[in-house]
């Protein structure tokens, strides 16, 4: 056993946009609440099995408020029958289905957005039902002969196949329905939908115990997961992409009023569900810059984390300052020059290693190849019992790639790194409680993000570029109507929450061609439908380019698109 440990953090980033259609409050696609009863479950389950494993666990406040809301929803519908307004899960929940044909094609054809090979190979009956709708798309007359029970049970089997794998293993009611397999009946759906309701109404207080006991550290993201160096200077992206196009603005306007307010609305709505203030923050997708970095400390948060693209940009934007020979280390705690926040950098390899390449492997070769590689870096370091390794990813998007939803991989990563002699596995506000004087000083902070060290994933394209200009238009009437005093308090807060929507960081992911067509299409539709919400609530007739496409996909990215590897 070694007498200095290598710290290790695992930082779960769960993060989904708002789907929600304010002017109806009708969600538009159903991601949230699958992935609470799936990822986010499976993942407190985990750690509640684990007492032993110590991680970070970031929650973005628009995914909070939505968990909330569908939690709501579904208890009133228990209670009263009160309409739920999530299309696909009041189809589950209804006692009559549409009898319109193009609605009925949209939800079969919602209920077989499944991986293929981890979960319909794994249940031959759901297979048996997407096999019929794959003869729908050769003769589309199909669907005439395709009744209400051949709905409901795609509908209950899609739902069962997204319930988290501890759930199907060990919940006697699902277990029955598994067994069922087909011609599920009304009580069945409702059955269902209490396990539903269960699993979302749980996430919110399971996190915070996990985090009351100090199992868990929470942190928090800018409110609608904004890119907060761009709303401060668009321009600031050509500092690591020099030749990069740029939008004709040069500023958001007034950006530096909106990146506080995101960070302020933020803050208020993690205290309003865990009942403190986070000390950390992971930027949107790691995003950092001088300025934006500065506001963080302004408003109080101890640390954030960000990219190795980033923290490799800063040493060579330091070395091109000075001449003097110091040399930086990657897995250290940073801070930057005239700042107090420390910075934590993530460890790409092995965060890319979860996210890519693990979901092929048996989960203890995944997981023993990961450890041996978390040895090598500790021997490779003297510093070690200072060093700090982040692991960084999404919390929810890579483990549909896993068999049984990573379950065996998490239970071995979690078992291994707990328990190892010279693994400490920690967070990042109790490594800085016992090692605050070994901080690594950065003279300079570069601009950039986890991907690529650039912001080229949200900026410097065509498509990505005329998405800021309609925004910067639309900011500019917004500025005006608010300006002139004209409307109530309410209607003031209900366009500033709109503009928050469009201000998200998720419409600009996926706008290019890199990406799949129908992916590009929901945002890009999404997109354009916010900033039209947000010109009739200006009373302001929305510009005629609003209703047309901009961006369309063609490309097939690993994972759907949803996660990309840091270096790509």
């Amino acid at each position: 056993m070694s007498a200095n440990k290598l710290n290790v953090v695992l930082y779960w980033h769960m993060h989904q946009p708002d789907y929600r259609d304010l002017s109806t409050g009708t969600y538009t696609l159903p991601w949230t609440y699958l992935h609470a009863i799936k990822d986010y479950a499976d993942m407190a389950m985990h750690l509640e099995h684990c007492p032993q494993a110590r991680v970070v666990v970031n929650f973005t406040p628009i995914l909070l408020e939505q968990i909330d809301d569908y939690t709501k929803q579904l208890i009133n519908f228990q209670k009263t029958k009160q309409p739920i307004t999530d299309p696909l899960l009041a189809a589950l929940a209804s006692d009559t289905l549409t009898s319109d044909i193009d609605r009925r094609i949209e939800l079969i054809n919602a209920c077989i957005k499944i991986n293929r090979e981890r979960v319909v190979h794994r249940y031959p009956a759901y297979g048996r039902l997407i096999h019929l709708n794959e003869k729908l798309n050769s003769d589309p007359n199909i669907i005439y002969y395709l009744n209400d029970q051949y709905i409901y049970d795609l509908l209950v089997w899609y739902h069962l196949s997204w319930l988290a794998e501890y759930t199907r293993r060990n919940d006697i009611r699902v277990k029955k329905l598994f067994l069922k397999e087909h011609t599920f009946n009304y009580d069945d759906r409702m059955t269902l939908i209490s396990v539903i309701t269960e699993l979302i109404g749980s996430i919110i207080p399971r996190y915070k115990n996990l985090a009351e006991i100090n199992q868990i550290e929470l942190s928090t993201t800018p409110y609608t997961h904004p890119i907060s160096p761009l709303l401060l200077d668009l321009s600031c992206a050509t500092e690591t992409m020099p030749e990069a196009p740029m939008p004709k603005d040069e500023k958001y306007p007034g950006g530096e009023q909106r990146a506080r307010w995101h960070i302020q609305k933020g803050l208020e709505v993690f205290k309003h569900h865990f009942g403190f203030y986070p000390q950390g923050c992971w930027p949107s997708e790691g995003a950092v810059s001088t300025e934006s970095t500065q506001l963080l400390q302004e408003y109080g948060f101890t640390w954030y984390a960000s990219g190795a693209g980033v923290f490799w940009n800063s040493v060579n934007k330091a070395e091109q300052a000075n001449s003097n020979d110091e040399v930086f280390y990657e897995h250290l705690p940073n801070q930057v020059a005239r700042q107090s926040s420390i910075c934590f950098f993530r460890d790409d390899h092995l965060s890319d290693l979860i996210g890519f390449e693990y979901s092929t492997w048996h989960a203890d070769d995944a997981v023993a190849n990961l450890v041996h590689k978390i040895e090598e870096l500790s021997k490779q370091d003297d510093r070690s019992e200072n060093s700090i390794v982040s692991i960084i990813l999404d919390g929810e998007n890579a483990w549909e790639h896993y068999p049984e939803n990573g379950f065996h991989f998490l239970s071995a990563l979690y078992d291994r790194l707990s328990n190892h002699n010279d693994i400490e596995l920690t967070t990042y506000s109790n490594y800085l409680q016992k090692h605050h004087s070994y901080i690594q000083k950065l003279p300079a902070l570069a601009t950039g993000s986890w991907v690529y060290g650039t912001l080229s994933t949200w900026i410097g394209s065509k498509e990505k570029n005329q998405g800021w200009e309609m925004l910067c238009e639309a900011k500019r009437h917004y500025d005006e109507v608010i300006d002139a005093n004209n409307i109530s308090q309410e209607q003031a807060e209900a366009l500033t929450k709109q503009l928050a929507l469009c201000e998200g960081s998720d419409w600009f992911w996926w706008f290019g061609d890199y990406n799949s067509a129908e992916t590009v299409s929901d945002f890009e539709k999404l997109y354009r439908h916010n900033l039209r919400n947000l010109y009739q609530l200006m009373e302001i007739e929305p510009p005629d380019y609003l209703s047309f496409s901009f961006t369309f996909g063609h490309g097939d990215p690993a994972g759907g698109g949803s996660m990309r590897r840091s270096g790509e």
